[in-house]
């Protein structure tokens, strides 16, 4: 398997940091927009798309700022691969963005950052945020 590379992306979304904060940081939220469903038991949330599902460790959060999963193997022990969401408020203009930062192999950066997009802006459309 090929390392995985770390790539960011940045989306504005008009809400504010505590109602986003919701949607990227319990499974109720998670489920909405990002995957099929999302379970959590402790500090282990499985995620679900049709057939497949995945499992991290909520490895750090920081209440409306940011939430960090790690994925962790059959085993639960941790993965070397993450993804992030925080939540950017710019202190001038207020304006919020979402920075997600994740990994995927170098040939696959591109669709994996068109799933993102994708996804984001499902949640987006939850929030009243187009």
């Amino acid at each position: 398997m090929d390392q995985k590379v770390r790539y960011e992306i940045e989306f504005p979304i008009n809400s504010s940091p505590q109602l986003l904060y919701q949607y990227i940081s319990t499974p109720s939220g998670l489920a909405e927009w990002f995957a099929d469903d999302v379970n959590s038991r402790g500090e282990f949330f499985t995620f679900i798309w049709d057939d497949t599902q995945e499992k991290a460790r909520l490895a750090s959060k920081k209440s409306g700022e940011k939430v960090k999963f790690r994925w962790v193997d059959d085993k639960n022990k941790d993965t070397e691969y993450f993804f992030e969401l925080h939540i950017l408020e710019d202190e001038l203009t207020k304006d919020v963005s979402l920075l997600v930062v994740d990994f995927a192999e170098k040939n696959e950066v591109a669709e994996a950052s068109q799933l993102w997009e994708n996804q984001i802006s499902d949640l987006k459309h939850l929030i009243g945020s187009v």
